[in-house]
């Protein structure tokens, strides 16, 4: 067989997969598209969803519930804006379908049985963090950031033109509508952070002892996320960062529990020597910059 021969026959499997992906891709876009459409059709009852809490936080303050298009092309990009997050959200059963498909035939059987819960929780910790912010955080935000309005005054007198200048809510409705977008998409991806680090861990990326060994360094980080995140409202931060590190904890039970039964597993195949575990001691050890079990 010559050169020629071989490079054809390599090159063959590639086409075929870029011809897979392409038909999955456009399987994912399609649904996209479709949900997109069927939520702009219905766009105006997702507004009201999403100006639920708004709405009742005006209420509580005794005004009416009204937001404004201040550019006469606003009221179109709020409609788009709705649905593409809400075509995001309902296709996305759809899309990671299409992702499995594609990945799956490259995967033996016990990586299949071990990647697929990963899939599965991906979406239901999303919908979590999402309600989350939606239900909690969002009301938290707005009481706040409603908080500098102030009514205005109008001095009797001669004096009367130094009354007090009134502060009141016109927001536009497409800001809103993004903000609260942000919100429940920003802690949806915070509510990953089992998925990724448990995943992780069955890679033998990460492993509990590692994490646990990095919990100073997680705090910090979660805190700047709960200050970018979050309004600068001492609740609302405290919240998200009690959430977040508790999930941070929540990922290393997993990481730990996931270790131990590749070890069981290693153990009842033979694969398993003492010497394993201190090796990835040791490793670990160097990781975190000490030197490690003194040698005898």
């Amino acid at each position: 067989m010559t050169d020629t021969d071989d490079l054809s026959d390599s090159t063959a499997p590639l086409i075929e997969h870029l011809a897979e992906l392409r038909s999955r891709l456009i399987w994912s876009l399609l649904a996209f598209v479709v949900c997109m459409v069927l939520c702009f059709t219905v766009w105006n009852p997702i507004f009201d969803f999403l100006t639920a809490p708004l709405c009742r936080e005006l209420a509580d303050r005794g005004q009416e519930c009204q937001t404004y298009l201040l550019n006469l092309q606003e009221g179109f990009f709020l409609a788009i804006s709705i649905s593409l997050f809400g075509g995001l959200v309902l296709s996305f059963p759809v899309i990671s379908y299409q992702m499995w498909r594609f990945v799956a035939p490259g995967l033996y059987k016990n990586e299949k049985g071990a990647f697929l819960p990963f899939l599965l929780a991906s979406p239901i910790m999303f919908t979590l963090g999402g309600l989350f912010a939606f239900y909690i955080i969002t009301p938290l935000a707005f009481d706040f950031f409603l908080g500098f309005q102030q009514a205005g005054t109008l001095l009797d007198g001669p004096d009367s033109a130094t009354g007090v200048a009134g502060i009141a809510f016109q927001g536009s409705a497409q800001s809103y509508v993004l903000l609260t977008i942000k919100f429940i998409v920003a802690f949806g991806l915070c509510f990953q952070l089992p998925v990724l680090l448990t995943l992780m861990g069955k890679a033998g990326l990460v492993s509990a002892t590692g994490l646990a060994g990095t919990r100073k360094y997680a705090m910090v980080g979660i805190l700047v996320v709960a200050a970018i995140a979050t309004p600068p409202d001492v609740v609302s931060q405290v919240i998200l960062f009690t959430v977040v590190y508790g999930l941070y904890e929540v990922s290393i039970i997993l990481v730990r529990r996931v270790e131990r039964q590749r070890e069981a597993r290693l153990r009842a195949e033979g694969l398993w020597f003492e010497d394993d575990e201190e090796t990835d001691d040791v490793a670990e050890a160097d990781n975190n910059g000490t030197s490690g079990p003194p040698k005898t």
